[in-house]
């Protein structure tokens, strides 16, 4: 995914944390077991929280062991289970076709990274697949539509987001339960649609200036990649709508002992970062200084 879901650890206990970086690790093995070394390498903050939210509320076992990242003292991790084996498939399902997008959407030397990547995690990708047909057909349906979108410069911010929103909405489509089923798409619906907003607000002067496909810009007419004050307080007010329908969601369901992270990441975390990317300082101040507050929780285990 795009890296704008974080976990606010300057809003949490020392527990939670530890709670957090636990499931990270613990995602980091389930990748590794079931796609190989190569799959642990999307590993980020995105997809743990998509473990935390299929992990039904439960902490599982825990074990200690020595990784690549920490090859003396070991990291203690939570045991694989079917919920998180279902974030590794999707989360890995998410990553290759975000790559094969990166490839769609540059010139043939630009997409070579991207080409280089995808090849790397395509064995990884179809085993996911293979595992979750139903995910990767939905995925690549929305990616389609998604790319006729883009195609057509559609100015909608709604329709491009929704197509987003409703892929990333799908990850709950194998819950069993009707009730937990429905509100985990209505969070992740709406956690999509922001995630695909804020990125592409985070993208704007970029693509302003390479010409790339931006709903933003093409809404609010921003054809120098800088905010008006009006079209500003109006993509705040969307953002905002998106964080209060997850809240909405997140208060219909016990998640647990998920419960502080989520909830903390919820009403605090993600207006931080939309806050941060409507200022033009994300990228300095959460990919420079804060990656480094958070070292005891981040890189692969």
């Amino acid at each position: 995914m795009f890296g704008y879901v974080r976990p606010p650890l300057q809003d949490l206990p020392q527990e939670e944390t530890e709670r957090f970086r636990r499931i990270y690790c613990g995602l980091c093995h389930t990748l590794g077991q079931r796609c190989g070394t190569a799959a642990r390498f999307i590993l980020n903050y995105d997809f743990t929280y998509l473990a935390i939210l299929l992990s039904a509320g439960r902490e599982g076992a825990r074990h200690t062991a020595r990784c690549i990242a920490h090859p003396v003292h070991g990291r203690t991790y939570l045991e694989s289970d079917a919920a998180m084996e279902t974030a590794a498939d999707e989360s890995v399902i998410l990553a290759y076709w975000q790559l094969r997008d990166g490839v769609a959407d540059h010139d043939w030397f630009h997409s070579l990274k991207y080409r280089g990547l995808s090849d790397l995690l395509e064995p990884a990708y179809r085993r996911a697949a293979a595992a979750r047909p139903g995910f990767d057909e939905s995925t690549r349906r929305q990616l389609r539509l998604l790319a006729e979108l883009e195609a057509e410069n559609c100015d909608s911010l709604d329709r491009a987001a929704d197509a987003f929103a409703a892929l990333l909405s799908g990850a709950a489509q194998e819950v069993d339960e009707p009730v937990r089923r429905r509100v985990l798409e209505q969070l992740l619906y709406h956690l999509g649609r922001w995630v695909y907003l804020v990125d592409a607000a985070d993208d704007l002067k970029k693509d302003t200036a390479s010409g790339n496909y931006n709903p933003v810009a093409l809404r609010f007419g921003l054809t120098d990649g800088a905010w008006t004050p009006e079209a500003r307080r109006e993509f705040a007010a969307t953002l905002d709508h998106s964080i209060h329908m997850m809240t909405t969601a997140f208060e219909l369901w016990d998640f647990g002992v998920w419960t502080p992270i989520l909830e903390t990441t919820l009403y605090n975390g993600l207006f931080r970062v939309g806050k941060a990317v409507l200022d033009g300082t994300f990228q300095a101040a959460w990919r420079g200084e804060d990656r480094k507050k958070s070292t005891n929780v981040e890189g692969t285990t």
